[in-house]
């Protein structure tokens, strides 16, 4: 398990690890890594996954927290992109396809099937022939026959409470959902388990170079203040929406456009779909979605040019709720849902290279990476894609290291649960396969490190309080927000950001990380202060 793949605890290994990747020894002042990732959400994840895969000393580092920008504030789907599609991105569009099928493999229980409803009305565009033209498309690039039209009687089955002025009927197509979070601390965990490190809240300050060539980069340690420099053969930007402040330092000019997309959070019972609706939005014609996910109902996303400082955590604005609870009062009339149901907002900024068109929603998302003095920079792409961007900047690398393949091999990205987790305690197959697909070979400790009564779900939410506990004692917490927002989910599917449990939290807190009372109340404020800045309503008393 955990320990048997030789993952340390955390705590002084954090120290341990600091301490080896700049200590004094080699002829450059400190030892010298194959690799050097900067950047810990999915895309820096999947390269230090490869990177481990492959058998190099390979270190990530990461300024905040993992997944603390874009890929703890995405959609949350693995899809092909069927609007890719429709402007005539083939090649994005199976690629990302053939991932989704492989992560839908490799990793049940963290990626899912989700059904797509779309409903067909008098005088909508697309109509029902072209539209069912493009999904037969989508699907043989998919490999799979996976849609079908319903009659308007049966497709309000589907979709209870749907608008049903000039229904004609519906598709109902197949995409899969994520927790994005913990899919990149479960790429994380494999890389670590594999050899490779992984440092949360260090930031890259400069490049170092010899004779012209980016080899390594200096340091700060964001808890302790410690600085030193890190040397590798190869240095791998992979900060998303930040990749142009390291690219600056080689001199190339920016061509990140970030992109700010926001959701809202509903109870379930408000908006009650059991599989993900999309439709136009009746303002301007963009894609919205409404879909179930862990327990509650989200409803996205905007499409807008994020001018704010992107060291600040991003939240919505009041004008994109009302956006979005116009979409949903547009679909679902009868709900008559405001700005009193929504529990959580949330917002990610989306590395999106720019290609100087003037609607944001009309840029590209596929990927773009670029080798600048010996910095191989990779940006831009979709959660989907992780496992191809990752292939692509190995591509890159063995330009200059031809040992280095970048042909994926047979071995998959995720080793499966030992089978022994089928069968734990009395917790029911659901709450086995999502223990299984969040922490793969480690789901085991998972469980059996619970306290008494820990093997119960937070109320509310299908979340074990044993996964609170084993992410303090395992995955780096830091801060209360890091454990209540990405190795949980809490924070986005409870009211005021989980408030009600904090004192069972603060147990967990205090016997796994050894916060003292003066140190809770600290966390308290500072989490409750980032969650009504970036998580709660604007606008709205309370």
């Amino acid at each position: 398990m955990g320990r048997e793949k030789n993952i340390p605890e955390i705590g002084g290994w954090r120290d341990r690890v600091w301490s080896m990747a700049t200590e004094p020894g080699s002829g450059q002042g400190s030892l010298e890594w194959d690799l050097i990732v900067i950047g810990g959400g999915i895309t820096g994840a999947g390269i230090l996954r490869e990177a481990a895969r492959r058998g190099l000393k390979a270190i990530l580092i990461e300024q905040r927290d993992f997944a603390w920008g874009t890929s703890s504030r995405s959609s949350k789907m693995v899809h092909g992109g069927l609007r890719y599609l429709l402007s005539g991105d083939v090649r994005l569009t199976r690629d990302s396809l053939r991932q989704r099928d492989r992560l839908l493999r490799e990793a049940p229980g963290l990626v899912d099937p989700m059904g797509f409803l779309y409903a067909d009305y008098r005088g909508r565009r697309p109509g029902r022939w072209s539209f069912m033209a493009l999904l037969t498309a989508y699907d043989l690039l998919g490999g799979r026959w996976n849609h079908r039209y319903w009659p308007p009687h049966e497709f309000t089955l589907l979709a209870p409470r749907i608008n049903l002025e000039g229904l004609k009927g519906g598709v109902q197509s197949g995409d899969a959902v994520t927790d994005d979070a913990r899919l990149v601390l479960r790429v994380i965990r494999e890389a670590q388990g594999d050899g490779a490190f992984a440092l949360n809240y260090v930031s890259a300050e400069n490049l170092l170079r010899q004779k012209n060539r980016v080899c390594g980069v200096s340091v700060k340690d964001g808890i302790s203040g410690a600085t030193g420099e890190l040397w590798a053969k190869v240095v791998m930007n992979a900060t998303g929406a930040w990749a142009d402040r390291l690219r600056s330092q080689v001199g190339e000019r920016g061509r990140i456009r970030p992109l700010r997309g926001s959701h809202l959070v509903f109870p379930f019972w408000r908006i009650p779909v059991a599989q993900a609706v999309t439709l136009k939005h009746p303002g301007d014609g963009r894609p919205v979605f409404i879909m179930p996910w862990e327990g509650v109902t989200l409803v996205g996303n905007t499409d807008l040019d994020h001018q704010e400082n992107l060291d600040q955590e991003a939240h919505i604005s009041e004008s994109e709720v009302d956006y979005l609870l116009e979409a949903v009062g547009f679909q679902f009339p009868s709900l008559d849902i405001g700005r009193q149901d929504i529990i959580v907002t949330f917002a990610g900024v989306r590395p999106v290279v720019g290609g100087g068109v003037l609607n944001p929603s009309k840029e590209k998302r596929d990927h773009s990476i670029w080798e600048e003095q010996g910095l191989i920079s990779v940006t831009g792409g979709k959660l989907t894609t992780f496992h191809l961007m990752a292939m692509d900047a190995f591509k890159c690398a063995s330009r200059s290291h031809p040992s280095w393949t970048w042909r994926d091999g047979d071995s998959p990205l995720f080793r499966r649960a030992d089978e022994r987790v089928l069968a734990l305690g009395d917790l029911d197959a659901s709450l086995r396969r999502r223990l299984a697909g969040r922490y793969g070979f480690e789901a085991e400790e998972v469980f059996h490190c619970a306290a008494g009564g820990e093997l119960d779900r937070v109320p509310g939410t299908d979340t074990l309080w044993a996964e609170l506990r084993w992410a303090a004692r395992n995955e780096a917490v830091v801060h209360l927000e890091d454990l209540l927002l990405r190795r949980s989910r809490l924070g986005l599917l409870l009211p005021e950001g989980g408030k009600a449990h904090f004192h069972h939290v603060r147990r967990i807190c205090r016997e796994e990380l050894g916060w003292d009372g003066e140190r809770w109340e600290e966390e308290e404020e500072r989490y409750g202060s980032l969650w009504r800045r970036c998580y709660a309503v604007p606008g709205r008393p309370g």
